[in-house]
């Protein structure tokens, strides 16, 4: 018996279209393919953060989709007048991601403990 995922259920009972459920394809457009992918971790809490995630296939590591990706994520999220925070979290070893988050405007708040990842640092940056 094959045993369907949480995202898989959610999608499946799905309405409509929510990207703050199911995030966006990172389509690269002169291959036409999908390369990666760049998603919110659930809508805005009571307080307006909203955490974002993405991840971009070895192949086109590098080249600046995730930085893309990021700031695509960034500005869905400044455009909705319930988000006040935006947060990621990276591994706490010195990583591209790092410089991702950087050069989208984020800053590093310190290390958090996550359930599933463990030891993260969390970065976060303020909707003006």
């Amino acid at each position: 018996m094959v045993r369907v995922g949480h995202d898989q259920q959610r999608l499946r009972s799905a309405t409509g279209p929510d990207p703050w459920l199911f995030g966006f394809a990172v389509i690269h457009r002169d291959d036409q393919r999908v390369v990666g992918a760049a998603s919110f971790k659930g809508p805005p809490d009571d307080d307006g953060v909203v955490e974002i995630a993405y991840g971009i296939v070895p192949a086109y590591q590098g080249q600046g989709y995730a930085t893309e990706a990021a700031s695509a994520l960034v500005a869905f999220a400044t455009e909705r007048v319930d988000v006040c925070t935006i947060r990621a979290h990276t591994m706490p070893d010195s990583n591209a991601s790092m410089r991702v988050l950087v050069k989208s405007g984020f800053q590093l708040v310190g290390d958090v403990i996550d359930e599933e990842d463990g030891l993260v640092c969390r970065w976060e940056r303020t909707v003006s």
